[in-house]
């Protein structure tokens, strides 16, 4: 049967005489806090507690999470945010309108004095107003302690926790929301998920250039499809009734035909090959131009995943599983070499281990990449222009000079798709070392070679530059 106000004593007890508030502080904090947290409510009446206790209830319970040393929003929203998770666990309807009428002398409170602005100039009489910012607050702990605003960012962390992109992606989505969040301050908008329209968010799509200064309009699209992304999982649970951030981009500049990213020339893959490197250097460029894979799932590579003749590449992009692609014959001796007297959960490249960091943004390629970087321009392979960050050549460009080695040696483009994980329909890759599939990637692996080296192994195993491994 539902509790009266007049029987309820959840979160209650007497003491002198009088009702006050009694919260229990969780087991971990008692180091700093004590076992219970307490506060009078200054009546004798049960049922006059129960209607001021919420608002005290919700201040108490901040209370414990300051102590926990997580990162809070205002304390009027995290006390209207206590009162609203309060209202949605209500169980009948008395204990809900007790709440609004907590929720109702909170924001009283909250209002402070009134103060003398001066005259009216019809009729002389003094007026005294609330000071705004105190108002203002009281206001938007109303509207989100009665469920009728919800902040903007609310569920953002949920979202984030849904998410299985990496690192950076994530890192993309909270710059994005910071970014929406400084706008809102900035021209007043209300950050509130019911505020945020479609004309809000083409505002702010209009703003963004300026609020981001520097930042390409190609990062800006990004910003926005994290938004929209966003959005959508919000529709999905019913949160918002449409995204409104569908469809919103800013025009990106096209790109000149000499100004686009592009394949290594032969010459400047002779420079690299040949230049004066460390060993695990020279076997990661050769397994990238061998196979037309990114460097991060060649850096992450287990002895387990260079079984059979192929090699078992992680899902990177788009991909939605491991993709096999067969070794060239002309790797496999780094492969031998690497694996030898290794077990199968062993890394391939233990010279460049995992990020030790928890929760670091950095992919495991991290460092390879800037040794790469390093690497090339001392061989004198750059092409920089005013206008763009990378250079035109960077280790992607293995894999673009991987595809471009295959068209031209007429292999089919179905094929070429599937051995570098572009998107295809109606094929994929068993994991097995024969069978037609394999057979064709196979044949197109092969057929790509390496430009003659000035510098080759006198044992036919071209992937040693003839030079001893660098510290």
């Amino acid at each position: 049967m539902p509790r009266s106000s007049a029987t309820d004593r959840r979160f209650l007890e007497k003491h002198g005489g009088q009702w006050r508030v009694t919260v229990a502080v969780p087991r971990d904090l008692h180091d700093r806090m004590p076992t219970r947290l307490k506060r009078s409510l200054n009546t004798d009446s049960l049922a006059a507690a129960n209607r001021l206790k919420w608002s005290v209830i919700a201040e108490l319970k901040a209370e414990i999470e300051r102590a926990r040393g997580g990162t809070l929003k205002a304390k009027h929203i995290q006390d209207a945010l206590e009162m609203a998770e309060m209202l949605r666990k209500a169980k009948t309807a008395e204990e809900r309108e007790a709440i609004r009428d907590g929720v109702m002398l909170s924001s009283d409170g909250m209002l402070g004095p009134l103060y003398y602005r001066g005259e009216d100039p019809d009729t002389g009489e003094p007026i005294y107003e609330h000071n705004p910012e105190r108002e203002r607050e009281a206001g938007e702990f109303v509207k989100i302690a009665l469920g009728m605003s919800t902040l903007v960012d609310l569920h953002h962390a949920a979202y984030l926790e849904s998410l299985t992109v990496k690192p950076r992606t994530r890192a993309d989505d909270v710059r994005a929301m910071k970014y929406l969040k400084a706008w809102c301050k900035r021209e007043g908008v209300e950050p509130s998920l019911q505020a945020i329209n479609r004309k809000v968010a083409v505002r702010f799509m209009d703003a963004l250039p300026d609020l981001a200064k520097g930042l390409s309009p190609v990062t800006l699209n990004k910003y926005l499809r994290r938004l929209s992304r966003y959005w959508q999982w919000l529709e999905r649970r019913e949160e918002v009734d449409t995204n409104v951030w569908h469809g919103l981009t800013l025009p990106e500049p096209e790109t000149p035909h000499d100004a686009e990213e592009r394949p290594f020339s032969d010459e400047e893959m002779r420079r690299l090959l040949t230049g004066e490197t460390t060993q695990h250097m020279h076997d990661l460029m050769r397994i990238a131009a061998l196979t037309g894979a990114r460097i991060d799932v060649i850096v992450s590579l287990k002895v387990r995943d260079c079984e059979g003749g192929v090699f078992v590449f992680k899902p990177q992009k788009k991909e939605k599983k491991e993709r096999i692609t067969p070794i060239h014959s002309s790797i496999v001796p780094i492969i031998e070499r690497r694996t030898k007297g290794k077990s199968p959960d062993d890394d391939l490249f233990p010279e460049w281990p995992p990020v030790k960091k928890a929760g670091s943004m950095r992919e495991r390629s991290f460092k390879a990449s800037n040794q790469f970087t390093e690497y090339r321009r001392s061989v004198g392979v750059d092409e920089v222009i005013p206008g763009k960050r990378r250079s035109l050549v960077n280790f992607h460009s293995f894999r673009r000079w991987f595809i471009t080695t295959a068209e031209r040696a007429d292999q089919p483009e179905h094929i070429i798709a599937a051995v570098v994980g572009h998107k295809r329909s109606g094929m994929t890759l068993g994991r097995y070392s024969a069978g037609p599939l394999v057979e064709q990637a196979r044949r197109c692996v092969e057929a790509v070679k390496l430009p003659a080296l000035e510098m080759e192994d006198p044992q036919g195993d071209d992937s040693l530059s003839g030079k001893d491994e660098a510290a």
